[in-house]
């Protein structure tokens, strides 16, 4: 499958199809979509806003969550705050999320199916990672959006006058509800 990806690639840059997509990297909307990496959203999440190449920042994770005050995504909220122009931040869940309900022992069973070494779990979670918390998913899609929202409200290095707003979308129909902090 990557070799066709890559075979595509090469195709598309030798048409110049890229011409299209040309835009700067700061984001002409002034704003960052916090969502989850979910497939049904990659097309669908843009087009039910109404944003194209270039409008804004979007940070993918699996579940669209903030869950580490000094993670890799709260360091992406403040590189587009501090060095692209970002003013809103919008943190968008969604239904039917393949987050929903994990739990880390089930993980760790599935880890450990596909030939993780159960020492190498034993390692981590001795080295003073909370290895059961990383894993774990969420049971409530607004509590996890007003979560996400909270820690970057009350974050130490983002600005107040930065708007900060949950919501969750369908992940069939794209339409958005808000979610009240």
């Amino acid at each position: 499958m990557i070799d066709e990806i890559l075979k595509y690639n090469k195709e598309f840059v030798e048409e110049k199809k890229y011409e299209q997509y040309k835009t700067s990297k700061y984001p002409d909307k002034k704003i960052a979509i916090i969502t989850c990496m979910d497939t049904r959203l990659t097309e669908l999440l843009p087009a039910a806003l109404g944003i194209r190449n270039g409008d804004v920042k979007i940070i993918k994770n699996a579940g669209g969550v903030v869950s580490h005050a000094f993670g890799s995504v709260v360091r992406s909220v403040l590189v587009g705050i501090f060095e692209l122009g970002i003013e809103e931040v919008m943190v968008i869940g969604h239904t039917d999320c393949g987050v929903q309900h994990i739990n880390s022992d089930m993980m760790i069973k599935h880890m450990m199916d596909r030939g993780v070494d159960e020492e190498k779990i034993e390692l981590i979670r001795h080295c003073g990672i909370d290895f059961d918390t990383w894993l774990e998913g969420f049971d409530c899609v607004e509590s996890s959006v007003k979560d996400s929202v909270e820690m970057l409200r009350k974050h130490p290095l983002i600005p107040k006058d930065v708007k900060i707003s949950g919501y969750v979308m369908d992940s069939v129909t794209g339409e958005i509800h808000v979610v009240e902090p």
